[in-house]
């Protein structure tokens, strides 16, 4: 199959996909939902703490659907002109296909809305990918918190200042 061919098939399988993706915000009702795609990517919360995560003030919770299926989730929590990342993940079966692009584009798009300056979060220093990940949003590292994770690993605090229009 000629390059040009396969391009045309790719730039088209895009749009499809693109034309078939929406976000959506989840509420409580949805822990369950929550629980299974964390359980099923990174296994960071169990279902207790799904449910004290949705009662925290501030906490805004979105989801990205591809035909009304959720594939990703991000939950980050508003104070005053701050934000924290607690959970993003993409189902392993959509990665490195472009949805958390558009699931993190769309929580900056949101945060800038919000008048929130600094986006925070916390990734494992043997995540690689996320690592990764995140620095194509202009993530920093600025700072460590030791044995953080349950398996002992550190996390990197990672920052994005803002700019809102």
């Amino acid at each position: 199959m000629s390059y040009f061919i396969m391009t045309l098939i790719s730039k088209i399988l895009i749009f499809v996909y693109y034309k078939m993706i929406s976000i959506k915000s989840i509420n409580e009702k949805d822990i369950d939902l929550c629980y299974e795609l964390d359980l099923n990517t990174i296994s960071l919360w169990s279902k207790k703490q799904w449910t004290k995560e949705f009662k925290k003030e501030g906490i805004k919770v979105f989801g990205i659907l591809l035909s009304n299926n959720v594939i990703g989730i991000c939950v980050f929590h508003v104070v005053l002109d701050e934000a924290q990342i607690n959970f993003f993940a993409v189902s392993h079966k959509y990665r490195k296909k472009g949805f958390g692009t558009y699931l993190m584009s769309y929580l900056i798009n949101e945060c800038k809305k919000l008048n929130v300056h600094k986006l925070l979060l916390e990734v494992s220093h043997t995540n690689s990918t996320a690592e990764k990940f995140y620095s194509r949003f202009e993530f920093s590292t600025v700072g460590i918190r030791r044995n953080y994770y349950k398996d002992g690993s550190d996390a990197l605090l990672k920052e994005k200042k803002l700019t809102t229009k």
